[in-house]
């Protein structure tokens, strides 16, 4: 999804590429040069906050004019791995890294500019993500989240109530940041089930991955609520780039969908906010 983001963002301008791996950031650059636009690469692992610090002030740096961001970062593993920060690293990576990166960029944001996140219906416990094992967010606390604890009953599946409840934290983060910072229009994006991506390989075994995306991935564009990542990516740079609405979570049609209960609670994403906020404050970021 990313790749094609950055390849369709590239027709409006710089764009600046931000990811863990310089060889992909580069071949993505080449890629871009290749169609005309222009790019720089900024290495960030976003499960490890002191890297989230140092490559924010690197774009800072560069003093450009941004105009948007797309916070697309994302992974799911069954493992118990843990950031470079000791954190549960699903949840590291998919919220605690990019919520801070996004609290630094903001007051280098131009007004009005678009603030994206992927989300994940997998949240919702009343949503179709229910079929594939998930039983939605499991959430008890921002530092239990991030100690790898969730609420009993979850899912089966090791690995869903981590990704699930990561998810949950980036929609309570848009909805309670659309409602304060209204200089900017931030939404959240759930771009459906893409099996061309490489969200899971940290956890899938060979078979699984060749099923995924050499025999289910182009059926994607048949299955409702199945994307491509070609599709995924260009309702990314859409949302980014053109979007007048702020507070509106999307779907892979880019037509407006509602989260689970609890998110639609103001306070409930106002207590994620400001508990995450103090989180990454205690550890020194």
């Amino acid at each position: 999804m990313g790749y094609f983001a950055a390849l369709k963002l590239a027709q409006a301008g710089l764009v600046v590429l931000v990811a863990r791996n310089i060889q992909k950031l580069e071949k993505v650059k080449v890629d871009i040069e290749k169609l005309g636009g222009q790019a720089i690469c900024v290495v960030c692992d976003f499960s490890d906050l002191e890297s989230v610090n140092k490559a924010s002030r690197e774009i800072i740096d560069l003093d450009l004019t941004l105009l948007g961001l797309a916070n697309n970062a994302g992974i799911m593993t069954n493992s118990d791995a843990k950031s470079a920060q000791g954190l549960d690293l699903t949840f590291a990576t998919n919220h605690l890294g990019p919520f801070l990166f996004t609290e630094l960029l903001l007051p280098h944001l131009e007004k009005n500019s678009n603030i994206l996140f992927t989300c994940s219906t997998s949240e919702n416990p009343e949503s179709g993500a229910k079929t594939a094992g998930f039983r939605g967010s499991r959430f008890l606390s921002v530092e239990q989240s991030a100690r790898g604890e969730y609420k009993a009953n979850g899912s089966k599946v090791k690995g869903f109530d981590a990704y699930a409840t990561s998810k949950q934290c980036n929609l309570a983060t848009v909805l309670y940041f659309a409602s304060q910072y209204k200089d900017f229009k931030i939404n959240a994006l759930e771009p459906g089930f893409n099996p061309g991506t490489a969200l899971g390989k940290t956890s899938a075994n060979l078979l699984t991955e060749f099923v995924m995306l050499h025999l289910m991935a182009p059926l994607s564009p048949l299955i409702k609520g199945w994307s491509t990542p070609k599709s995924a990516g260009n309702v990314i740079a859409k949302l980014v780039t053109t979007c007048e609405a702020t507070g509106v979570y999307y779907n892979e049609k880019a037509r407006s969908i509602q989260g689970s209960k609890e998110v639609q609670n103001i306070e409930f994403c106002k207590q994620i906010v400001l508990d995450t906020r103090q989180f990454i404050s205690d550890l020194g970021f």
